[in-house]
């Protein structure tokens, strides 16, 4: 479909999970992710889909796993304290290795915090904020287009690896309008993975406890595997002006626009500065991270938290070149003049 239609990011994520027809949404209204709930309750009746508010994000996330498990494509969205609150079932689900979408519109904290925006959420969305060791996939979208098309893709990938896939962006990308072209519409249901095809022995039963040590050991080695194969074959990046850089900032999501218009200011100055954006967050990019650091002087990390992004940044170029912070807190942004006078020292 090449019609272009002027949407909010929170609601374009909406449409891109309609396209790719998701069967069932569940969820509980939250700033700045309230949008979400609201296009999904317009849209997905009209589709004669399912939806429904749940009477908490738990309730949500666990109506979640129900559909999943039933081999429906299911989806929710939160913020924050919302995500919080998932966490466990998170687990759940990655341990009974059922896909699913989630949307994480970040907000301030710590606590309830400000409904303004944030990216403190990096670490119990990348991390696992459940227990237990694993991973889910998360995309990182920069535009109301991408968080379109990321939504549209997450399906597909959480089919394909049997796992929770999150879309985490800032308040700002989520409430943001532009136009965008939606992508084609997947008009009947993809076959589901053959274990949660009907009649497969396994569709119906469904555990993420082990009571034997050795068999949840087993059980964990093999999730472990599959998220080896997920770090070489879906880690994404984009470089901007990288190839010569001195410096090099790294950034996702809004402060990824913020840093590219820092680094058109500076090239204009004579300052060679680039921008490494990881779209993937989990897996994260590190090969490319690190070839794009390979000439530079430094690296600044632009980020709206107290340093999360950082850590995969260090461990990415093994402490070979200087790493720095440059962030804001509380729902405040970087400036473009903060950033650029901060690569220019």
């Amino acid at each position: 479909m090449s019609e272009r239609i002027l949407l909010g990011g929170n609601e374009a994520a909406v449409y891109g999970a309609i396209l790719a027809h998701c069967d069932a949404f569940f969820g509980y209204p939250i700033t700045p992710a309230s949008e979400i709930i609201h296009c999904a309750a317009a849209k997905f009746p009209q589709l004669n889909r399912t939806f429904l508010q749940a009477e908490s994000e738990i309730g949500a996330i666990n109506m979640v796993m129900g559909a999943a498990a039933a081999g429906k494509r299911a989806m929710t969205g939160s913020s924050g304290l919302g995500i919080s609150l998932m966490q466990e079932s998170v687990s759940y689900l990655a341990g009974s290795e059922l896909p699913c979408v989630i949307l994480d519109i970040m907000r301030g904290g710590p606590g309830l915090g400000n409904i303004a925006p944030e990216q403190a959420d990096y670490n119990q969305v990348v991390k696992g904020g459940g227990h237990g060791s694993y991973n889910v996939i998360v995309l990182a979208p920069d535009s109301v287009q991408e968080m379109c098309d990321m939504t549209y893709r997450a399906f597909d990938l959480a089919e394909r690896y049997a796992t929770p896939v999150y879309v985490l962006a800032d308040g700002i990308i989520g409430q943001m309008k532009e136009c965008i072209t939606l992508p084609p519409n997947i008009e009947t249901r993809p076959t589901p993975p053959k274990a949660l095809a009907p009649g497969n022995p396994r569709s119906n039963y469904f555990t993420s406890i082990y009571m034997s040590p050795e068999v949840l050991e087993e059980h964990n080695r093999r999730l472990q595997a599959k998220y080896e194969r997920i770090r070489r074959a879906e880690c994404g990046s984009e470089s901007y002006l990288a190839e010569d850089a001195d410096v090099l900032l790294v950034a996702y999501g809004i402060c990824a626009r913020l840093a590219r218009k820092a680094v058109d200011e500076l090239r204009e100055t004579g300052v060679r500065a680039g921008l490494f954006r990881p779209t993937t967050l989990f897996p994260f990019p590190v090969a490319a991270c690190r070839e794009a650091a390979e000439r530079v002087r430094k690296i600044i990390v632009v980020e709206m938290s107290a340093g999360q992004l950082i850590d995969d940044v260090r461990l990415a170029v093994e402490c070979r070149v200087p790493v720095e912070l440059l962030n804001r807190m509380g729902g405040n942004l970087p400036t473009v003049r903060e950033i650029v006078e901060r690569s220019r020292k």
